[in-house]
């Protein structure tokens, strides 16, 4: 069997950890190095798992790897992907995409020039309610959609850089709108978001980020769009958090809970709910399915342009925020 020959870049964002235990399961995925400039975070992982070691990201570039996931600060995805194009690596970068307009179109472009491909992490795609979803939308079952109520709401992250703008790029709203902005796009293949209005503030901690806001959006279809995107799951929350959606049709409506495959465990020990999610691993499918793709010369199924388009919401929600008025795009 043909099998990939993958590197991961970074494990400052806490997805790397479940993407490399996912790889380690796919039979045609060997992963053949780790670079990250801080060792004592992947120390473990390299330790364990017989990994190789890089400290500096070009040097595993120069290695015949075929492709790598890039899962650093939000502030080095560009960098880190246009190296990675430049060497011929396809990519596969945590989102949000970029942190403005300018550096997305440059890690897309890149990436054409070089013949690679470059896919956006939005693992929320693979779960199996939205996939149903899809399906039941593009089988017309609930008519033309006009109109989206949706939720990503989670708790603060807990990794410092999150909570650095020059790091994250933004807060809350820049952390969940991309996710349920993906799938708005998806949902609606043909629409684009010509307006965007949205208030950012910060209510729940003491910090100099946002960690709440609504987006509202709409598109050229006509269809409506509102988002609350914050980190307003507080401790207590039985998990970090949610991403629900609301679809209204012409003919009918769909409710989405992308983590209801759930139990649900009381325990003296935590003093308080639980929920456990037991359903099909999301992070495992669109892995499998970057994978896949490649093998196969096939496109990858979230591309570049799709993660810009998302980022771009985020980005306009920013300055309608800043400006208390609608931003057209």
């Amino acid at each position: 069997m043909t099998k990939l020959n993958i590197g991961m870049i970074s494990f400052a964002h806490s997805h790397a950890f479940s993407y490399l235990e996912q790889l380690l399961q796919l039979p045609n995925v060997h992963v053949a190095g780790i670079a990250d400039a801080e060792q004592t975070r992947v120390a473990d992982v390299v330790k364990r798992h017989g990994i190789p070691y890089y400290d500096d990201y070009l040097a595993l570039l120069a290695t015949d790897i075929d492709a790598v996931i890039i899962c650093s600060e939000n502030a080095y995805h560009a960098q880190l992907a246009i190296a990675a194009a430049e060497h011929g690596k396809h990519i596969l970068c945590e989102k949000p995409l970029g942190l403005s307009m300018e550096e997305m179109d440059q890690m897309i472009d890149s990436a054409h020039t070089h013949g690679v491909q470059l896919m956006t992490a939005f693992p929320c795609r693979f779960v199996p309610a939205v996939v149903e979803a899809k399906a039941a939308i593009e089988r017309g079952d609930i008519g033309d959609i006009v109109a989206i109520k949706g939720t990503n709401r989670g708790t603060k992250p807990d990794i410092p850089w999150f909570t650095d703008k020059k790091l994250a790029g933004g807060g809350a709203v820049f952390d969940h709108t991309v996710h349920v902005t993906d799938l708005m796009n998806w949902f609606m293949p043909e629409a684009r978001v010509t307006e965007v209005y949205a208030l950012a503030e910060t209510l729940f901690y003491e910090m100099d980020i946002d960690d709440a806001g609504m987006v509202h959006m709409k598109y050229d279809n006509g269809a409506v769009a509102v988002l609350d995107p914050s980190w307003s799951r507080t401790a207590s929350f039985p998990t970090w958090g949610d991403v629900t959606m609301e679809i209204t049709g012409t003919k009918g409506s769909l409710w989405i809970d992308c983590f209801e495959q759930k139990n649900e465990l009381f325990s003296d020990t935590t003093m308080k709910a639980n929920w456990y999610y037991w359903g099909d691993d999301m992070d495992h499918y669109m892995l499998k399915a970057f994978v896949a793709a490649l093998l196969s010369g096939e496109p990858v199924p979230v591309t570049g342009l799709d993660g810009k388009r998302s980022t771009e919401v985020a980005l306009a929600a920013y300055a309608s925020a800043a400006n208390q008025q609608p931003m057209k795009l």
